[in-house]
């Protein structure tokens, strides 16, 4: 998702064309780490959820923890990503629970909600896009007294690190922390921290990472002799294998909380 080479600036996924972003990633199960256990697991610490309840999942992608809400619940679930092209995938996915569910095209920094309409408000993966803080505060409103937020969020595992993994994550996203300091900015904005767990390596390895090879193979040959195509899978190659080699230095991690 990063650098080309070590020689050159880490680049970032938004400097790309966001059009081979969408067509690389629509054909993907999944668009970030995560898995089914973990979506019921972070679910678990959820209570009072009624046919009657109101689930938002920010930047749904083409729903694959969406999916597990919606088949642990009996919410009515609203999913809304940015990208018209996942939408259209995520409602297709859906076409058999379209009486609860249903995808909407929109940004996570203009949510169309009415304020204290949702029981829930989910995101695996995806606040990084507005920021963690932001997105706790603008969203809370839209949550009534009582309700609920499940987040994942990209998070430092120790206090130091190496130089080339702190170095590309604070390029690519300067708002990664620590754990405890994300739970502070959590009870900070008005929550009250429910839970928090760190995502399997295998959210990683095997449910993100490893089904991206035979893609990027297919990605290549469609767009041979195409720089920017080559450049970012280039860069998608690169961050599995930081990934690899620093594991033990962050992660995913779910954060719950309670507004209050």
């Amino acid at each position: 998702m990063k650098e080309k080479n070590k020689k050159e600036k880490n680049k970032s996924i938004h400097e790309f064309d966001f059009n081979l972003i969408c067509e690389y990633f629509s054909s993907a199960e999944r668009q970030g780490p995560g898995s089914e256990e973990s979506t019921i697991q972070a679910l678990s610490f959820i209570e009072g959820l009624n046919k009657k309840s109101k689930i938002a999942d920010i930047g749904c992608g083409t729903g694959k923890p969406t999916m597990t809400l919606v088949q642990n619940t009996k919410a009515e679930v609203i999913g809304l990503d940015l990208f018209p092209m996942f939408v259209d995938i995520f409602n297709h996915n859906f076409s058999k629970f379209k009486n609860r569910v249903k995808g909407i095209v929109g940004s996570m920094d203009k949510l169309p909600f009415k304020k204290e309409e949702l029981d829930l408000i989910w995101s695996e993966g995806a606040i990084y896009n507005i920021g963690f803080k932001r997105g706790l505060i603008e969203w809370k409103k839209y949550l009534k007294k009582g309700g609920y937020i499940a987040i994942s969020e990209a998070s430092w595992f120790t206090e130091e690190r190496p130089e080339e993994i702190n170095k590309f994550w604070n390029n690519a996203y300067p708002e990664i922390d620590t754990i405890s300091n994300k739970v502070k900015q959590m009870q900070d904005a008005g929550y009250v921290p429910i839970a928090t767990f760190i995502l399997p390596e295998y959210c990683w390895i095997e449910n993100f990472y490893k089904p991206q090879i035979e893609a990027q193979k297919k990605f290549l040959k469609k767009h041979v002799g195409n720089k920017t195509a080559e450049e970012f899978i280039a860069n998608e190659r690169h961050e599995a294998e930081l990934y690899h080699k620093y594991k033990e230095y962050y992660g995913y991690v779910f954060y719950i909380g309670k507004k209050i």
